[in-house]
């Protein structure tokens, strides 16, 4: 009987993938094309709207700090976005205010080395599992020597970003490309973000040397650090990320653009890897109230989320909570989610 008992992380990760296939509630064909059934657009605005003027005024929690350039950012930016499989684009609030993307980046160059490697290569170099402890520990690397990590905590990104194939250019190239064509636009750095969290990212070089010496990546830590720092201080807007999450939404095909980003084989593992684990140690409480809606935060104050055949969410809102993620991005996504009736756990025909 022992081969049949599931821990806590394994656990999760079964239920982040009945979430997933709730969620999606139709065909895979359908699925990987776009043509997913979904709301009516004058639900989808009044659900944005409503969001939006409930939480606008909210100011409970506080930006990031420990990157300077991240405090100095007006906290009282709201900004919220729906894409659906049409490229519908619905918007409310400051959705083309530009802010640097921070970890929501994460699980966009896991889909990158899951396209390029295959998805193994993530499972066995990096991890899939929740790790149960901070997102930026050192003691859980040491722990399992580098492995039981997920590409969504910074080790696992770091390692990620390790494994991209090719020239520091080339790597560079490959991150910023796929970030813009998941966006539908060409997107930047931002270059003061950038160089702050250049000169404060001491952990994070600690924790690259770490991983590469456990081997899991073969590139020279130091290179995969700044890398990693670069595709942190990104520039997108809300619009973006609700594009990116309707890509991902919609098997790898951006419904604005039309291109087939990703294929479709990688997008069900992706999405699980941020039902378990892409709202850092609250992971578990956004799953109670949205039925495991795949989602990545990010201390930017960005939130994306993904309902798969549906639409996709993009929020902006500076001030985080004590678990590092938006607080009005949460609590907007929540009720939209609701409103809409997307929470895969909660139809019951």
């Amino acid at each position: 009987m022992a081969d049949f008992d599931l821990d806590r992380r394994q656990l999760m990760g079964v239920l982040a993938l009945g979430a997933v296939a709730g969620a999606v509630g139709l065909p895979e064909v359908a699925f990987a094309q776009g043509r997913g059934s979904g709301p009516s657009s004058s639900a989808i605005q009044a659900a944005l709207d409503n969001a939006y003027g409930k939480y606008r005024g909210l100011n409970e929690g506080k930006n990031a700090d420990y990157i300077p350039a991240l405090a100095e950012v007006p906290s009282n930016f709201f900004g919220i976005a729906i894409v659906t499989g049409d490229g519908t684009v619905y918007q409310a609030g400051d959705s083309k205010q530009e802010f640097s993307i921070q970890s929501v980046s994460k699980p966009i160059t896991a889909a990158l080395v899951m396209q390029e490697s295959g998805s193994k290569l993530i499972e066995d170099s990096v991890g899939v599992d929740a790790t149960g402890q901070v997102f930026n520990s050192i003691t859980a690397v040491e722990q399992y020597r580098g492995k039981e990590m997920n590409p969504l905590v910074n080790p696992g990104a770091i390692a990620t970003v390790g494994n991209v194939k090719g020239t520091p250019d080339e790597v560079w190239n490959k991150i910023i490309g796929i970030h813009s064509d998941m966006a539908g636009r060409q997107l930047q750095v931002n270059q003061p973000v950038y160089q702050s969290e250049a000169a404060t990212n001491q952990r994070n070089r600690a924790i690259g040397a770490l991983m590469s010496a456990y081997e899991r990546f073969p590139s020279d830590p130091a290179v995969a650090v700044d890398l990693y720092t670069r595709q942190c201080s990104i520039n997108v807007n809300a619009v973006d990320l609700a594009t990116m999450a309707a890509t991902l939404a919609f098997g790898g095909r951006n419904p604005v653009t039309k291109k087939q980003v990703l294929d479709p084989s990688i997008v069900p593992g992706v999405l699980a890897i941020m039902a378990t684990a892409g709202m850092y140690d609250d992971s578990g409480k956004w799953a109670f109230h949205t039925g495991g809606v795949p989602a990545k935060s990010g201390v930017g104050g960005g939130i994306l989320a993904v309902v798969p055949g549906k639409f996709g969410i993009g929020t902006f809102a500076p001030p985080l909570d004590d678990a590092g993620n938006s607080v009005r991005g949460q609590k907007a996504i929540i009720d939209i989610v609701n409103e809409l009736k997307a929470n895969p756990y909660a139809q019951f025909g």
